[in-house]
């Protein structure tokens, strides 16, 4: 793939753009109005937006798509009388094609653009172009990427400062996952999965932590810290929580942060209180007290994520007061700990937690909200054959703080299955470990059990990155009209 962006006004053609990331991309690209396309088999609510903005949607991927080009292409040939200058204007009528590593070379329009001659791009391309283009802050980490790039957001937002962002998630505050600022900031979620964080090199990197979380790309930790290691190199100034150990050894940041009293830490707190309706501490900068900050958000991950979004806004100028006013009112990222209803007193809580430090890390916040007496029922829908079947053991030994564990089986993302791994392999293994572990093989069969299992005062935490939650709506309806249920 060619990684030259044209900002020119040349046309972008997404294959994908209703996936988290590729969406993102193609509003801010749309609102700073250049032509944008793209093509996606399941049509959702981000494909609408861009539509209703004036994106041509196509929803399926098919060799054909192209020819939405071709009539811009013909008009050339009418008026330009040289083969060079036809070539040169057709080339110039032709759209940049944006893929993301899900998007492999047999793809039928991934292969009509490449025979059309059109100029192959990266996602990651994009965004490393629109990193170069802005003063930018570019969050990267095995977990809490997208949490802590939102707060930075959020507060720039809050303190006027009116910046262009770019995250893995959806925010209310905002209304989705992009939002086009007139100011020089640019705040994104830098995503190291298939390698292409290196191509980055934003003014303020922050690094919340480093764990091996993608085998199917990775074989070894080291591996990932390499990565980690050319992107560290290629920011002006990195943040980095040094109670990672690796980020603390490898990376040594140039500010770093940490949740104790880490005399080598540039920003660190005390007086910690971890409540079920948030968290509040002190925080000190390079042994001086700033002030005291509150967040609504739950647990020490948290708190550690605010506490890099401080560091940001020191560094940008910002006065505390207005840092902590920000933070203060940041509700998260929607599929974060996201509060989805209650019904018959259950509590219905969707997380995108799909790796064992972040299930923990999740069960521990929800423990901590949990009522006396109120069951945390975790439902999980392992993500990927390989990250299920490389952290087997870790997985087994994450859902301590779980009063009944439901799984069900493997979303594969698009994996091949090997049979070397099921989710019913995964439940024996949990068991092992814990006393109450359910297996339930299909959506269908997770909704039928917890219709008859959930009981008042119950909070029902759904975790996983694949589709999982949309099992949430239909038993929330269901237990709201019990006749229809039983008619």
């Amino acid at each position: 793939m060619t990684n030259s962006v044209d900002f020119s006004g040349r046309p972008f053609h997404f294959i994908g753009i209703g996936g988290i990331g590729m969406s993102a991309l193609a509003y801010i690209l749309a609102k700073r109005q250049f032509p944008v396309s793209g093509s996606d088999l399941r049509p959702n609510h981000m494909t609408h937006k861009l539509e209703s903005m004036g994106a041509h949607i196509f929803g399926r991927q098919e060799a054909s798509n192209l020819e939405f080009f071709r009539p811009q292409v013909l008009v050339n040939t009418v008026v330009l009388n040289s083969q060079e200058q036809l070539l040169t204007a057709t080339n110039s009528k032709l759209p940049q094609v944006i893929c993301s590593t899900a998007i492999n070379t047999n793809n039928l329009e991934y292969k009509a653009a490449l025979e059309l001659g059109c100029p192959i791009l990266h996602r990651s391309d994009v965004l490393a172009a629109l990193i170069a283009d802005y003063h930018s802050i570019a969050v990267a980490g095995t977990h809490g990427k997208t949490t802590t790039s939102s707060m930075i957001g959020y507060m720039l937002l809050e303190a006027g400062l009116d910046p262009t962002i770019l995250v893995g998630g959806e925010v209310n505050a905002w209304s989705g996952n992009a939002r086009l600022g007139q100011s020089q900031y640019l705040v994104a979620e830098a995503d190291e999965s298939d390698g292409s964080l290196v191509k980055h090199t934003p003014e303020i990197g922050i690094i919340t932590n480093i764990e091996l979380d993608h085998p199917d790309h990775y074989d070894t930790l080291e591996e990932v810290i390499d990565i980690f290691q050319t992107f560290a190199k290629g920011c002006k100034t990195l943040i980095g929580s040094i109670d990672c150990a690796t980020v603390r050894d490898r990376l040594q940041p140039t500010i770093s942060y940490s949740l104790h009293s880490d005399p080598d830490a540039d920003y660190t707190v005390t007086n910690i209180d971890y409540r079920a309706d948030g968290t509040t501490a002190l925080v000190w900068e390079r042994g001086k007290a700033l002030g005291v900050l509150k967040l609504r958000l739950l647990s020490r991950h948290n708190l550690s994520n605010a506490l890099a979004a401080v560091a940001v806004g020191r560094v940008l100028g910002l006065e505390f007061g207005a840092i902590a006013k920000g933070i203060a009112t940041f509700e998260g990222a929607r599929r974060r700990f996201e509060f989805r209803g209650e019904v018959n007193g259950i509590t219905f809580i969707d997380d995108y937690a799909h790796h064992p430090s972040e299930i923990r890390a999740t069960l521990a916040a929800a423990r901590l909200q949990a009522r006396p007496g109120q069951r945390v029922v975790a439902i999980f829908q392992p993500h990927r054959y390989s990250r299920t079947l490389t952290f087997l053991e870790e997985f087994a030994e994450s859902f301590t703080h779980a009063d009944l564990v439901v799984l069900t089986d493997i979303y594969s993302a698009g994996e091949p299955n090997l049979g070397q791994i099921s989710g019913e392999h995964l439940t024996a293994e949990i068991a092992q470990h814990h006393s109450q572990v359910v297996y339930q093989p299909t959506l269908l069969a997770v909704c039928e059990y917890l219709l008859q299992t959930l009981r008042p005062g119950d909070l029902a935490l759904f975790l996983g990155a694949g589709n999982l939650n949309q099992v949430i709506p239909e038993v929330i309806t269901t237990l709201r009209e019990p006749a229809k249920a039983t008619s």
